[in-house]
């Protein structure tokens, strides 16, 4: 894996509260601002992938395998508690 350095110009507020939550998680302000971007990057990747999908979705069949298998009782411990 190949390294390389940015220098990130990010507000005082917004580095203080990073250093706060590598010390609470016990890693270093590197590691913990290397794992931040890494999960920003996967859920954008995520987000385009179901965007994707859902482009190339059939409601009317989705609704079809709905209406068929919508009428059987929820397994145990999949219930909804509704009040």
């Amino acid at each position: 894996m190949s390294k390389s350095n940015y220098a990130l110009s990010t507000p005082e507020s917004i580095l203080a509260a990073a250093r706060r939550a590598a010390k609470r998680d016990g890693v270093s302000l590197n590691q913990f601002i290397n794992t931040a971007l890494a999960e920003k990057v996967a859920a954008l990747a995520t987000e385009e992938v179901f965007t994707h999908r859902a482009a190339r979705a059939d409601r009317a069949r989705f609704l079809d395998v709905l209406e068929r298998l919508g009428r059987e009782s929820p397994r145990t411990g999949d219930e909804l508690d509704i009040d």
